[in-house]
């Protein structure tokens, strides 16, 4: 048996969500005439609060759409340094939308409000004007860890006080909400741009939406075709999303609870020095004694794929394709290492 924790977006649909992608209702989404697509959007958008939303291939589409809505040329996104935006969309920024980035520091990969009163530039023809800023939650490199809204509530009112736009990547928004027990409704109103990924902890085989005002979504849906992004018959992948949010949510929760059994087996053996605080279902295992490019090569050998995060770092992510029986499994075999 295979226990493969490199990221959860390696989960097969369900039989559930099979069946509702078969069945769904389809048409041409860049005529606007697929159903299930405009019923995925419309019901994301009504969940947070907002006024409308585009179903794009992946997260770092929506994600790069909502940069090229909330920047110009010679315009600076400032977000933390560990960000999705800045290490993992290959220089979009750049290439997307001439915009410079200025990079924060920050527990867990977070940032808060008065580092962003701090960076924002001054009106001086040496600095790129300030227009943007983006939060991740949950954080990935931060370990899977969660903003709460009494953290970004004062950072939207410096967005506020300064004309900056605030934009979320969600790319596992659904995994911080079930762990904090706040509202999609309140978040919502939080934000210019959400991007919500459906192919993570959700469970989908493809696809994340971004949600925003009617006349920025008007203007993504410009941005998505130049980048390739329109689709046609998409209601197929837009249904299984429909089924993630009314089945999958909640069985988060299970994740959650695994990714931390998963990291307190981890802490019992000696070539771990340390495990970053578990919040939802990403464990990030620091080594002591060993190489990631070792340590990879010994789990390999006994059947688990990990990734490697850092110069001493491995992270591991629980998922819906990960039960009961494999963390038990997980236990044995990494005790025999």
């Amino acid at each position: 048996m295979i226990i493969d924790l490199r990221s959860d977006t390696i989960t097969r649909p369900t039989k559930g969500m099979k069946e509702a992608m078969f069945s769904a209702p389809v048409g041409d989404d860049v005529f606007g005439e697929d159903p299930t697509i405009s019923a995925l959007e419309e019901k994301l958008a009504s969940l947070f609060g907002m006024e409308a939303g585009i179903f794009c291939p992946s997260g770092t589409m929506t994600n790069q759409i909502a940069i090229r809505l909330h920047t110009r040329i010679q315009t600076e996104v400032i977000c933390h340094k560990y960000s999705h935006i800045y290490l993992y969309e290959g220089g979009g920024i750049m290439a997307n939308s001439l915009a410079s980035v200025k990079l924060l520091e920050g527990e867990l990969g977070k940032i808060t409000a008065s580092q962003v009163v701090a960076s924002i530039n001054p009106d001086d023809i040496h600095a790129p004007e300030t227009t943007m800023v983006s939060l991740e939650n949950t954080m990935n490199k931060g370990g899977g860890s969660i903003y709460h809204l009494e953290e970004v509530i004062p950072i939207k009112e410096v967005c506020k006080e300064n004309g900056l736009k605030l934009h979320l990547d969600g790319a596992r928004l659904f995994n911080a909400l079930v762990a904090s027990g706040e509202s999609p409704k309140d978040w919502g109103p939080q934000f210019d741009t959400i991007s919500i990924c459906l192919s993570k902890g959700l469970g989908c085989p493809v696809g994340s939406v971004l949600l925003g005002s009617k006349s920025d979504i008007k203007r993504a849906r410009k941005i998505r075709k130049v980048m390739g992004g329109g689709m046609r018959q998409a209601g197929f992948l837009a249904a299984a999303g429909i089924y993630a949010l009314d089945h999958q949510v909640e069985r988060l929760k299970e994740d959650h609870a695994r990714a931390r059994a998963l990291g307190e087996m981890l802490l019992k053996e000696s070539f771990v020095s340390e495990v970053l605080p578990v919040a939802t279902n990403i464990a990030i295992a620091r080594l002591d004694g060993i190489t990631p490019e070792l340590f990879l090569e010994k789990l390999k050998e006994k059947e688990i794929k990990a990734v490697k995060f850092g110069s001493h770092l491995v992270r591991f992510v629980t998922h819906h394709d990960f039960g009961d029986d494999q963390l038990e499994e997980f236990g044995k075999r990494i005790s025999e290492l």
